[in-house]
Protein backbone atom coordinates (compact mmCIF):
# COMPACT_ATOMS: atom_id res chain seq x y z
CA UNK A 1 0.00 0.00 0.00
CA UNK A 2 1.31 3.81 -1.01
CA UNK A 3 1.89 6.25 1.34
CA UNK A 4 3.28 8.73 -1.30
CA UNK A 5 1.54 11.70 -0.50
CA UNK A 6 0.79 12.75 -4.47
CA UNK A 7 -0.05 9.43 -5.23
CA UNK A 8 -2.67 9.07 -2.61
CA UNK A 9 -4.08 12.91 -3.06
CA UNK A 10 -4.70 12.43 -6.98
CA UNK A 11 -6.38 9.02 -5.88
CA UNK A 12 -8.45 10.97 -3.45
CA UNK A 13 -9.23 13.58 -6.08
CA UNK A 14 -10.41 10.45 -8.70
CA UNK A 15 -11.63 8.26 -6.50
CA UNK A 16 -12.89 9.88 -2.94
CA UNK A 17 -16.00 12.09 -1.90
CA UNK A 18 -15.63 13.23 1.35
CA UNK A 19 -18.48 14.34 3.88
CA UNK A 20 -19.20 17.96 5.12
CA UNK A 21 -17.13 18.91 2.70
CA UNK A 22 -16.99 21.11 -0.82
CA UNK A 23 -14.83 19.09 -3.16
CA UNK A 24 -13.97 22.30 -4.87
CA UNK A 25 -11.76 24.07 -2.87
CA UNK A 26 -10.50 20.25 -1.33
CA UNK A 27 -9.04 19.57 -4.65
CA UNK A 28 -7.96 23.00 -5.29
CA UNK A 29 -5.92 22.36 -1.84
CA UNK A 30 -3.41 19.54 -1.40
CA UNK A 31 -5.28 17.83 1.71
CA UNK A 32 -4.49 16.38 4.85
CA UNK A 33 -4.29 12.69 4.79
CA UNK A 34 -4.07 10.70 7.75
CA UNK A 35 -2.16 7.56 8.00
CA UNK A 36 -1.34 6.59 11.42
CA UNK A 37 -2.04 7.52 15.41
CA UNK A 38 -0.54 7.34 19.09
CA UNK A 39 -2.53 8.11 22.14
CA UNK A 40 -3.81 12.04 20.91
CA UNK A 41 -1.98 12.99 18.26
CA UNK A 42 -2.37 11.90 14.30
CA UNK A 43 0.46 11.51 11.91
CA UNK A 44 -0.26 12.07 8.04
CA UNK A 45 1.08 10.38 5.20
CA UNK A 46 4.58 13.07 5.75
CA UNK A 47 5.68 12.09 9.00
CA UNK A 48 3.98 14.94 10.93
CA UNK A 49 2.17 14.77 14.02
CA UNK A 50 -0.93 16.68 15.47
CA UNK A 51 -3.11 16.95 18.69
CA UNK A 52 -6.20 15.49 17.79
CA UNK A 53 -8.10 18.74 18.83
CA UNK A 54 -12.25 17.37 18.12
CA UNK A 55 -11.30 13.93 19.46
CA UNK A 56 -11.98 12.49 15.41
CA UNK A 57 -15.43 14.50 15.50
CA UNK A 58 -15.99 14.49 19.26
CA UNK A 59 -15.94 10.28 19.35
CA UNK A 60 -12.23 9.43 20.47
CA UNK A 61 -11.90 8.34 24.69
CA UNK A 62 -9.00 7.49 25.62
CA UNK A 63 -6.67 8.08 22.61
CA UNK A 64 -5.49 5.93 19.41
CA UNK A 65 -3.77 2.41 19.73
CA UNK A 66 -5.21 1.91 23.18
CA UNK A 67 -3.64 -1.71 23.72
CA UNK A 68 -6.74 -2.43 26.04
CA UNK A 69 -9.13 -1.58 22.94
CA UNK A 70 -6.91 -3.26 20.36
CA UNK A 71 -6.40 -6.73 22.29
CA UNK A 72 -10.28 -6.53 23.24
CA UNK A 73 -10.54 -6.73 18.77
CA UNK A 74 -7.88 -8.95 18.70
CA UNK A 75 -9.45 -11.25 21.08
CA UNK A 76 -12.96 -11.26 19.90
CA UNK A 77 -11.60 -11.85 16.12
CA UNK A 78 -10.06 -15.25 17.29
CA UNK A 79 -13.95 -16.46 18.15
CA UNK A 80 -16.31 -14.51 15.47
CA UNK A 81 -16.46 -11.30 13.51
CA UNK A 82 -20.42 -11.04 13.25
CA UNK A 83 -23.71 -12.59 13.24
CA UNK A 84 -26.85 -11.64 13.12
CA UNK A 85 -29.08 -10.22 15.80
CA UNK A 86 -32.17 -10.75 13.73
CA UNK A 87 -33.99 -13.26 16.06
CA UNK A 88 -31.11 -14.64 17.78
CA UNK A 89 -28.38 -12.97 19.87
CA UNK A 90 -24.27 -13.31 20.52
CA UNK A 91 -22.28 -12.92 24.19
CA UNK A 92 -20.56 -9.55 23.58
CA UNK A 93 -23.99 -7.97 23.00
CA UNK A 94 -26.24 -9.40 25.81
CA UNK A 95 -23.02 -8.44 27.80
CA UNK A 96 -22.64 -4.92 26.54
CA UNK A 97 -26.69 -4.40 26.94
CA UNK A 98 -26.29 -5.03 30.78
CA UNK A 99 -23.04 -2.97 31.24
CA UNK A 100 -24.99 0.20 29.17
CA UNK A 101 -28.21 -0.12 31.20
CA UNK A 102 -25.66 -0.59 34.52
CA UNK A 103 -24.54 3.15 33.28
CA UNK A 104 -27.03 4.70 32.21
CA UNK A 105 -30.28 7.29 33.68
CA UNK A 106 -32.43 5.11 35.95
CA UNK A 107 -35.14 3.69 34.73
CA UNK A 108 -34.02 3.19 30.83
CA UNK A 109 -34.19 -0.60 30.83
CA UNK A 110 -33.46 -1.72 27.37
CA UNK A 111 -31.07 -1.44 24.74
CA UNK A 112 -31.38 -1.86 20.90
CA UNK A 113 -28.56 -1.81 19.03
CA UNK A 114 -27.43 0.37 15.66
CA UNK A 115 -24.46 1.69 13.69
CA UNK A 116 -24.56 5.33 13.66
CA UNK A 117 -25.66 8.23 16.00
CA UNK A 118 -28.13 9.40 12.88
CA UNK A 119 -29.81 5.83 12.78
CA UNK A 120 -30.22 5.63 16.99
CA UNK A 121 -32.40 8.85 16.51
CA UNK A 122 -34.26 7.50 13.39
CA UNK A 123 -34.76 4.59 15.78
CA UNK A 124 -36.22 6.59 18.56
CA UNK A 125 -38.45 8.25 16.47
CA UNK A 126 -40.08 5.41 15.27
CA UNK A 127 -40.10 3.56 18.42
CA UNK A 128 -41.89 7.24 19.81
CA UNK A 129 -44.32 7.20 16.68
CA UNK A 130 -45.50 3.39 16.99
CA UNK A 131 -45.55 3.04 20.79
CA UNK A 132 -48.50 5.81 20.61
CA UNK A 133 -50.28 3.44 18.25
CA UNK A 134 -49.91 0.75 20.64
CA UNK A 135 -51.44 2.73 22.92
CA UNK A 136 -54.10 3.80 21.03
CA UNK A 137 -53.84 7.28 20.60
CA UNK A 138 -52.96 7.22 16.66
CA UNK A 139 -53.28 10.88 16.41
CA UNK A 140 -50.24 11.32 18.66
CA UNK A 141 -48.02 11.52 15.02
CA UNK A 142 -45.79 14.93 15.36
CA UNK A 143 -42.64 16.15 17.43
CA UNK A 144 -41.28 19.20 18.51
CA UNK A 145 -37.70 20.06 18.31
CA UNK A 146 -35.50 22.81 18.81
CA UNK A 147 -34.00 25.61 16.92
CA UNK A 148 -30.44 24.60 15.39
CA UNK A 149 -30.87 21.34 16.91
CA UNK A 150 -28.80 18.70 14.53
CA UNK A 151 -29.52 14.76 15.22
CA UNK A 152 -28.19 13.08 12.39
CA UNK A 153 -28.72 12.66 8.41
CA UNK A 154 -30.81 10.37 7.91
CA UNK A 155 -34.72 11.28 6.82
CA UNK A 156 -36.13 10.97 9.82
CA UNK A 157 -33.26 12.69 11.79
CA UNK A 158 -33.27 15.31 9.28
CA UNK A 159 -36.65 16.24 9.73
CA UNK A 160 -36.09 16.53 13.43
CA UNK A 161 -33.29 18.91 12.76
CA UNK A 162 -33.45 22.52 12.52
CA UNK A 163 -30.13 23.65 10.65
CA UNK A 164 -31.05 25.15 7.62
CA UNK A 165 -27.27 25.09 5.88
CA UNK A 166 -27.79 21.24 6.41
CA UNK A 167 -31.61 20.66 6.12
CA UNK A 168 -33.11 23.23 4.04
CA UNK A 169 -31.95 21.30 0.35
CA UNK A 170 -33.83 18.00 1.97
CA UNK A 171 -36.72 20.37 2.68
CA UNK A 172 -39.69 18.53 0.61
CA UNK A 173 -38.90 14.76 1.71
CA UNK A 174 -39.25 15.59 5.51
CA UNK A 175 -42.19 15.44 7.80
CA UNK A 176 -43.23 18.60 10.01
CA UNK A 177 -41.97 19.41 13.46
CA UNK A 178 -42.66 21.75 15.81
CA UNK A 179 -39.57 24.23 16.75
CA UNK A 180 -38.82 26.01 20.29
CA UNK A 181 -35.80 28.04 20.94
CA UNK A 182 -32.99 26.45 22.52
CA UNK A 183 -31.61 28.58 25.77
CA UNK A 184 -28.76 29.81 23.59
CA UNK A 185 -28.14 32.87 26.85
CA UNK A 186 -25.10 34.60 24.89
CA UNK A 187 -27.84 35.38 21.99
CA UNK A 188 -30.92 35.27 23.89
CA UNK A 189 -33.99 34.25 21.28
CA UNK A 190 -36.71 36.19 24.24
CA UNK A 191 -34.37 39.08 25.06
CA UNK A 192 -33.74 38.43 28.64
CA UNK A 193 -30.70 38.22 31.23
CA UNK A 194 -29.41 34.81 31.88
CA UNK A 195 -29.24 35.58 35.66
CA UNK A 196 -32.73 36.71 36.34
CA UNK A 197 -34.97 35.28 33.12
CA UNK A 198 -36.42 32.22 35.14
CA UNK A 199 -36.41 30.19 32.10
CA UNK A 200 -38.16 32.36 30.01
CA UNK A 201 -37.67 30.24 26.45
CA UNK A 202 -39.50 27.57 28.27
CA UNK A 203 -42.52 29.51 28.46
CA UNK A 204 -43.35 28.78 24.50
CA UNK A 205 -42.69 25.08 25.21
CA UNK A 206 -45.14 24.93 27.51
CA UNK A 207 -47.50 26.89 25.32
CA UNK A 208 -46.68 24.61 22.55
CA UNK A 209 -47.34 21.28 24.25
CA UNK A 210 -50.58 22.92 26.24
CA UNK A 211 -52.23 23.37 22.85
CA UNK A 212 -50.96 20.58 20.61
CA UNK A 213 -49.98 17.14 23.01
CA UNK A 214 -52.90 15.52 21.70
CA UNK A 215 -51.23 15.26 18.24
CA UNK A 216 -47.75 15.36 19.60
CA UNK A 217 -45.20 12.04 20.28
CA UNK A 218 -41.97 13.43 21.24
CA UNK A 219 -39.72 15.70 22.14
CA UNK A 220 -36.67 15.42 20.89
CA UNK A 221 -33.54 17.28 22.89
CA UNK A 222 -29.62 17.52 23.08
CA UNK A 223 -29.56 17.89 26.82
CA UNK A 224 -26.80 20.39 28.12
CA UNK A 225 -25.19 21.30 25.15
CA UNK A 226 -26.72 21.56 21.64
CA UNK A 227 -23.58 20.66 19.19
CA UNK A 228 -23.53 21.32 15.50
CA UNK A 229 -25.03 24.44 16.07
CA UNK A 230 -21.96 25.61 18.00
CA UNK A 231 -22.10 24.11 21.36
CA UNK A 232 -24.96 25.79 22.90
CA UNK A 233 -24.98 25.22 26.84
CA UNK A 234 -27.93 24.60 28.28
CA UNK A 235 -28.62 26.78 31.75
CA UNK A 236 -28.01 24.16 35.26
CA UNK A 237 -32.10 23.16 36.10
CA UNK A 238 -33.52 23.67 32.54
CA UNK A 239 -33.41 19.69 31.25
CA UNK A 240 -35.64 18.79 34.36
CA UNK A 241 -37.94 21.63 33.97
CA UNK A 242 -38.73 20.75 30.33
CA UNK A 243 -38.72 16.79 31.56
CA UNK A 244 -41.33 18.00 34.36
CA UNK A 245 -43.31 19.28 31.27
CA UNK A 246 -43.34 16.10 28.78
CA UNK A 247 -44.52 14.36 31.67
CA UNK A 248 -47.11 17.08 32.82
CA UNK A 249 -48.47 16.88 29.14
CA UNK A 250 -48.25 13.35 28.28
CA UNK A 251 -45.68 13.47 25.14
CA UNK A 252 -42.41 11.08 25.31
CA UNK A 253 -38.88 12.62 26.12
CA UNK A 254 -36.04 11.78 23.51
CA UNK A 255 -32.68 12.48 24.51
CA UNK A 256 -29.62 12.53 22.21
CA UNK A 257 -26.72 11.63 24.02
CA UNK A 258 -24.38 11.21 20.94
CA UNK A 259 -22.11 13.49 21.32
CA UNK A 260 -23.13 14.44 24.98
CA UNK A 261 -23.00 10.74 26.20
CA UNK A 262 -20.27 8.74 27.80
CA UNK A 263 -18.20 11.17 30.02
CA UNK A 264 -17.78 14.39 27.39
CA UNK A 265 -19.92 16.66 29.58
CA UNK A 266 -18.24 15.77 33.02
CA UNK A 267 -20.63 13.13 33.99
CA UNK A 268 -21.23 9.48 32.23
CA UNK A 269 -24.32 10.95 30.49
CA UNK A 270 -25.43 15.16 30.25
CA UNK A 271 -28.75 13.58 31.48
CA UNK A 272 -27.19 13.44 34.78
CA UNK A 273 -26.42 16.72 35.40
CA UNK A 274 -29.95 17.22 36.07
CA UNK A 275 -31.01 13.64 37.71
CA UNK A 276 -33.23 13.28 33.87
CA UNK A 277 -34.37 9.78 32.96
CA UNK A 278 -35.69 10.26 29.63
CA UNK A 279 -38.50 7.92 27.86
CA UNK A 280 -35.58 7.31 25.11
CA UNK A 281 -32.05 8.18 24.69
CA UNK A 282 -29.72 7.96 21.99
CA UNK A 283 -25.58 7.10 22.34
CA UNK A 284 -23.19 6.42 19.95
CA UNK A 285 -19.71 8.24 19.25
CA UNK A 286 -17.88 7.33 22.28
CA UNK A 287 -19.19 4.01 22.94
CA UNK A 288 -16.77 2.01 21.42
CA UNK A 289 -14.00 4.60 22.45
CA UNK A 290 -14.02 6.24 18.75
CA UNK A 291 -12.80 2.37 17.46
CA UNK A 292 -16.12 0.85 15.54
CA UNK A 293 -19.22 2.06 14.35
CA UNK A 294 -21.82 0.83 16.83
CA UNK A 295 -25.03 3.19 18.48
CA UNK A 296 -27.75 2.64 20.20
CA UNK A 297 -31.26 3.41 21.06
CA UNK A 298 -32.62 2.96 25.04
CA UNK A 299 -35.88 2.49 26.02
CA UNK A 300 -37.70 2.05 29.31
CA UNK A 301 -39.84 -0.36 30.26
CA UNK A 302 -43.05 1.02 29.61
CA UNK A 303 -41.88 1.97 25.93
CA UNK A 304 -40.57 -1.79 25.61
CA UNK A 305 -43.50 -3.34 26.54
CA UNK A 306 -45.79 -1.30 24.14
CA UNK A 307 -44.31 -3.41 21.30
CA UNK A 308 -45.12 -6.94 22.92
CA UNK A 309 -48.24 -8.80 21.97
CA UNK A 310 -48.68 -12.54 19.92
CA UNK A 311 -47.47 -12.71 16.54
CA UNK A 312 -50.84 -12.24 14.95
CA UNK A 313 -51.26 -8.81 16.39
CA UNK A 314 -48.04 -7.63 14.50
CA UNK A 315 -46.34 -5.21 17.14
CA UNK A 316 -42.84 -6.07 16.11
CA UNK A 317 -40.71 -3.23 16.06
CA UNK A 318 -40.26 -3.30 12.61
CA UNK A 319 -36.72 -2.00 12.12
CA UNK A 320 -33.26 -3.57 12.04
CA UNK A 321 -29.50 -3.43 10.30
CA UNK A 322 -27.61 -5.72 9.03
CA UNK A 323 -24.42 -5.40 11.47
CA UNK A 324 -27.26 -4.42 14.46
CA UNK A 325 -25.23 -5.82 17.84
CA UNK A 326 -21.55 -6.30 15.73
CA UNK A 327 -19.50 -8.55 17.79
CA UNK A 328 -16.49 -6.61 17.27
CA UNK A 329 -17.93 -3.49 18.05
CA UNK A 330 -19.73 -4.48 21.22
CA UNK A 331 -16.40 -6.36 22.66
CA UNK A 332 -14.65 -2.91 21.78
CA UNK A 333 -17.27 -1.03 23.55
CA UNK A 334 -17.15 -3.40 26.62
CA UNK A 335 -13.60 -2.85 27.24
CA UNK A 336 -14.06 0.77 26.83
CA UNK A 337 -16.35 0.60 29.74
CA UNK A 338 -14.22 -1.18 31.56
CA UNK A 339 -11.17 1.64 30.92
CA UNK A 340 -13.89 4.18 32.26
CA UNK A 341 -14.66 2.13 35.70
CA UNK A 342 -10.96 1.39 36.01
CA UNK A 343 -9.60 4.80 35.18
CA UNK A 344 -12.11 6.52 36.99
CA UNK A 345 -12.18 8.80 34.11
CA UNK A 346 -15.53 10.56 34.56
CA UNK A 347 -14.36 12.04 37.47
CA UNK A 348 -10.98 12.38 35.95
CA UNK A 349 -12.98 14.60 32.91
CA UNK A 350 -14.85 16.81 35.81
CA UNK A 351 -11.82 17.62 37.55
CA UNK A 352 -9.58 17.91 34.20
CA UNK A 353 -12.76 20.28 33.24
CA UNK A 354 -11.70 23.09 35.70
CA UNK A 355 -8.27 23.52 34.64
CA UNK A 356 -8.98 23.70 31.43
CA UNK A 357 -12.00 26.61 32.37
CA UNK A 358 -8.98 28.19 34.22
CA UNK A 359 -6.74 27.81 31.00
CA UNK A 360 -9.72 29.68 28.75
CA UNK A 361 -10.32 32.67 31.12
CA UNK A 362 -7.19 34.02 29.55
CA UNK A 363 -9.13 33.62 26.13
CA UNK A 364 -11.52 36.93 26.85
CA UNK A 365 -8.59 38.89 26.52
CA UNK A 366 -8.62 38.53 22.70
CA UNK A 367 -10.93 41.14 20.97
CA UNK A 368 -12.79 38.63 19.02
CA UNK A 369 -13.87 35.99 21.50
CA UNK A 370 -17.29 37.16 22.41
CA UNK A 371 -18.33 33.84 24.26
CA UNK A 372 -16.06 30.97 25.88
CA UNK A 373 -18.80 28.27 26.09
CA UNK A 374 -18.22 24.64 28.01
CA UNK A 375 -19.40 21.46 29.90
CA UNK A 376 -16.26 19.00 30.57
CA UNK A 377 -14.46 18.63 27.45
CA UNK A 378 -17.08 20.31 25.38
CA UNK A 379 -16.06 23.80 24.32
CA UNK A 380 -16.68 26.56 21.94
CA UNK A 381 -15.29 29.55 21.11
CA UNK A 382 -17.87 32.22 19.64
CA UNK A 383 -15.68 34.51 17.42
CA UNK A 384 -16.99 38.09 16.98
CA UNK A 385 -15.96 41.25 14.95
CA UNK A 386 -17.51 43.39 17.82
CA UNK A 387 -17.67 42.21 21.30
CA UNK A 388 -19.78 44.99 22.55
CA UNK A 389 -22.40 44.70 19.82
CA UNK A 390 -21.73 40.87 19.45
CA UNK A 391 -21.95 41.49 15.78
CA UNK A 392 -21.11 38.29 13.80
CA UNK A 393 -18.38 37.55 10.95
CA UNK A 394 -19.78 36.91 7.11
CA UNK A 395 -19.88 33.63 6.59
CA UNK A 396 -17.91 34.62 3.61
CA UNK A 397 -14.74 35.65 6.05
CA UNK A 398 -14.24 31.97 6.97
CA UNK A 399 -13.16 32.67 10.09
CA UNK A 400 -13.46 29.75 12.17
CA UNK A 401 -11.87 27.52 8.84
CA UNK A 402 -8.92 30.19 8.74
CA UNK A 403 -8.30 29.62 12.66
CA UNK A 404 -8.27 25.89 12.21
CA UNK A 405 -6.33 26.04 9.22
CA UNK A 406 -3.68 28.39 11.61
CA UNK A 407 -4.04 25.51 14.38
CA UNK A 408 -3.15 22.42 11.96
CA UNK A 409 -0.42 24.55 10.44
CA UNK A 410 0.78 24.63 14.42
CA UNK A 411 0.17 20.87 15.27
CA UNK A 412 -3.40 20.32 16.03
CA UNK A 413 -6.75 19.46 14.13
CA UNK A 414 -9.60 21.29 14.59
CA UNK A 415 -13.11 21.57 12.85
CA UNK A 416 -15.10 24.97 13.38
CA UNK A 417 -18.81 25.16 13.24
CA UNK A 418 -19.29 28.43 11.08
CA UNK A 419 -17.81 31.38 13.61
CA UNK A 420 -16.99 28.52 16.53
CA UNK A 421 -14.08 27.71 17.02
CA UNK A 422 -14.50 24.03 18.72
CA UNK A 423 -12.45 22.35 20.59
CA UNK A 424 -12.94 18.65 22.20
CA UNK A 425 -9.91 16.73 22.94
CA UNK A 426 -9.86 12.91 24.23
CA UNK A 427 -11.00 12.25 27.31
CA UNK A 428 -7.76 10.53 28.10
CA UNK A 429 -5.79 13.53 27.66
CA UNK A 430 -2.74 14.68 30.28
CA UNK A 431 -2.82 18.02 31.56
CA UNK A 432 0.48 18.46 29.76
CA UNK A 433 -1.15 17.59 26.86
CA UNK A 434 -4.12 19.76 27.18
CA UNK A 435 -1.86 23.07 27.91
CA UNK A 436 0.39 22.37 24.52
CA UNK A 437 -3.45 21.71 22.74
CA UNK A 438 -4.54 25.13 24.69
CA UNK A 439 -1.77 26.88 23.45
CA UNK A 440 -1.98 26.14 20.19
CA UNK A 441 -5.53 27.15 19.97
CA UNK A 442 -4.72 30.54 22.02
CA UNK A 443 -2.03 31.38 19.27
CA UNK A 444 -4.35 30.55 16.56
CA UNK A 445 -7.11 32.26 17.36
CA UNK A 446 -4.64 35.70 18.01
CA UNK A 447 -2.40 34.99 14.79
CA UNK A 448 -5.94 34.80 12.66
CA UNK A 449 -7.71 37.85 14.67
CA UNK A 450 -4.84 39.87 15.23
CA UNK A 451 -2.01 39.42 13.75
CA UNK A 452 -3.03 39.38 10.41
CA UNK A 453 -1.10 35.80 9.85
CA UNK A 454 -2.15 34.24 6.54
CA UNK A 455 -2.66 30.32 6.04
CA UNK A 456 -0.48 28.79 2.91
CA UNK A 457 -3.46 26.55 2.01
CA UNK A 458 -1.91 23.44 1.24
CA UNK A 459 -1.81 20.55 3.53
CA UNK A 460 -4.49 21.73 5.47
CA UNK A 461 -7.92 20.33 6.32
CA UNK A 462 -11.04 21.56 5.57
CA UNK A 463 -14.50 22.44 7.05
CA UNK A 464 -17.06 24.46 7.65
Amino acid sequence: MTTDYQTLSEKSKQYLWNPFTQMKGYHEDQPLIIESAEGVKLRDVTGREYYDGVSSVWLNVHGHRVPELDEAIKEQLGKIAHSTLLGMANVPAIELAEQIIRVAPQGLQKVFYSDSGATSVEIAIKMAFQYWQHKGKPEKQSFVTMNNAYHGDTIGAVSVGAIDIYHKAYSKLLFRSYRVDYPYCYRCPVSQEPSSCGFACLEQVESLLTEKAGEIAAFIIEPVVQGASGIITMPSGFLKELRKLCTEHDVLMICDEVATGFGRTGAMFACDHDGVTPDLMCVAKGLTGGYLPVAATLATDEVYNAFLGSYEEKKTFFHGHSYTGNQLGCAVALANLKLFHDRGLVADVADKSGHVAERLEAFSSLKSVGDIRQRGFMIGIELVKDKATKEEYDWQEKIGLLVSRRACELGMILRPLGNVVVFMPPLGSTVAELDEMIDILYKAIEDITEKGVKTRGEGLPHGL
